[in-house]
């Protein structure tokens, strides 16, 4: 069957990567999230995507460029305009909401030039701490922030995540020791989908949120996809399943 993985949570309806977000896939009947990690002024891991928190809270500036706890005083729900305000999570109050489901969980590494080889040891031990090593998916754009994860903790999954066409990439996946990839759907065809199965390599194409290519992945038996909407989604898989 072809998972569904809620991007940034029920992102389409509720404010990307929040607890209301991530809370309202599982309502919805995800089988898993897919979420973001930057680092603090503080080294603190919280849960969000871009560099800044200008475009998805009431606040303007850098990640880094904040303690955590000054980033808790910002509204990530504001652009939703939800009555109650939403703050930005960290990475330690989603795993210990994971522990009371069964989801499974994509965190994105994003690794730039301040955090790289300073988030990826205290993401994995944490992910240790909470006994969640099987549930977890570890992506990034960054490949060598990846390949540092599977040297420190072989054991959690990794999945390069790719936007250009690759030959071969299952080939590549294997040459980094992951046993997952997670293209952007339109780098990821249909024969391309099948050859990396067949590879033993899955495949969890992102963003997919048109009904007519999440049609085109149920048909095939994709591993897995990303999409904003997981309620439009798990509809249409009914029809496949």
């Amino acid at each position: 069957m072809t998972l569904i993985f809620a991007h940034r949570g029920y992102s389409a309806k509720y404010p990307e990567n929040t607890m209301k977000a991530f809370k309202e896939a599982e309502k919805a009947g995800a089988d898993g999230i897919e979420l973001d990690v930057q680092l603090t002024k503080d080294g603190e891991i919280v849960v969000i995507h871009d560099e800044k928190v200008d475009r998805t809270t009431n606040g303007t500036g850098y990640v880094i460029d904040f303690t955590f706890e000054e980033l808790r005083k910002l509204d990530a729900g504001h652009k939703k305009s939800l009555l109650k305000k939403e703050p930005i999570p960290s990475l330690r109050e989603v795993l210990e909401w994971l522990k009371t489901n069964n989801l499974k969980c994509n965190i994105e590494i994003k690794s730039n030039l301040a955090t790289f080889m300073k988030i990826e040891q205290p993401v994995i031990s944490m992910v240790q701490e909470f006994g969640l090593s099987d549930r977890i998916i570890i992506s990034s754009f960054n490949h060598y922030s990846l390949v540092y994860c599977y040297r420190i903790a072989p054991e959690i999954e990794i999945a390069p995540l790719y936007a250009e066409g690759l030959y071969m990439p299952w080939v590549y996946a294997e040459s980094i020791r992951a046993k997952g990839m997670h293209p952007k759907f339109k780098v990821a065809p249909n024969e391309i989908i099948k050859a990396s199965m067949e590879y033993g390599i899955d495949v969890r194409p992102y963003t997919v949120n048109k009904e007519k290519e999440m049609r085109r992945l149920f048909e095939i038996g994709c591993t897995a996809f990303i999409t904003d909407d997981p309620v439009l989604a798990l509809k249409i898989r009914k029809e496949y399943h």
